[in-house]
Formats: C-alpha cells, structure tokens, sequence
C-alpha cells in the first residue's frame, strides 16, 4: 500500500480558535479526518502528525526515509521562514515533497515569503485553507498513478 505523511508544524493544533480570520473554523481534527477519508478512498495509508517542536518533526522526516513512505505533505508553519534542519532532513528524503500553507502568504508579513521549505518541496500550494492538503494529497495520489 502506498504511504504518505501528513506533517503539521508550530501552532496548527489550535486550528479553529487561533486567528480564524486568517487560519478559518476547521480543527486540525477536522482536516486529518477529512484528509483519512480520503486517502482510504484513493487506497493510500496515511499518517498524520502535528508537534509544535522542530527536532519531533525532523525525526519524523527521517523514518519516512526508511519506512515505505513515498510522500510527505508538510506545513512547516512558522518554520517554513526559519528551520534550514527541516530542510536537510526533507533533501534526505527521495519521495515526493508538498508544503501546504493554510494563507497566502505572500499576502502577510514580508518574512512570510521566504521558505527554506520550498526549495524541496515539489509543489506548494497556499491560500486555499484546508482545501490545500486535499489538493496536494490528490497531486500524490495522481503522480503515483493510483486512483
């Protein structure tokens, strides 16, 4: 069976309290169930994970390199602008990579618009809510060519 993880970063876990004006109503409960559903329906197994601690998800990157997974879709969130060891461990990483970002944000802070994440990454998808990971779990089911 086909694997892909889910990565969450920094503060996703008050997702439908923090800042719903920019982040919407949705839990991180909400997402992961909906983003279950539908990799169960595309026949892929999928993980998903949220640590608010860089060394956690880079751990996490690492196992992916050894455990069949052949795709990881990340939202690093806040270390998208800063974590150079994110970076590392997903180059070490031969499937494929998506970041998602819940905002556009290339319409926020200007530190927002740097992401060390994006020089891996084989995709990225921003400002389309959780509708982003739905789109980049489809870009995985459809370059694997199972659907």
């Amino acid at each position: 069976m086909n694997k892909v993880l889910v990565l969450h970063g920094p503060n996703l876990n008050l997702l439908g309290t923090r800042q719903p004006e920019i982040y919407g109503h949705e839990t991180l409960e909400d997402i992961n169930n909906a983003l279950y559903e539908q990799a169960a329906l595309g026949g892929w197994e999928i993980t998903c994970r949220q640590s608010n601690h860089e060394g956690e998800l880079i751990d996490w990157i690492q196992a992916a390199r050894l455990d069949g997974t052949a795709a990881i879709i990340i939202n690093p969130a806040a270390y998208t602008h800063t974590s150079v060891a994110i970076l590392d461990a997903l180059n070490a990483f031969e499937g494929r990579v998506i970041e998602v970002h819940l905002s556009n944000v290339h319409k926020r802070e200007s530190f927002r618009h740097r992401s060390y994440v994006s020089l891996r990454a084989d995709g990225v998808i921003a400002g389309l809510g959780s509708q982003g990971y739905h789109a980049a779990l489809d870009a995985v089911i459809e370059a694997s060519g199972s659907s």
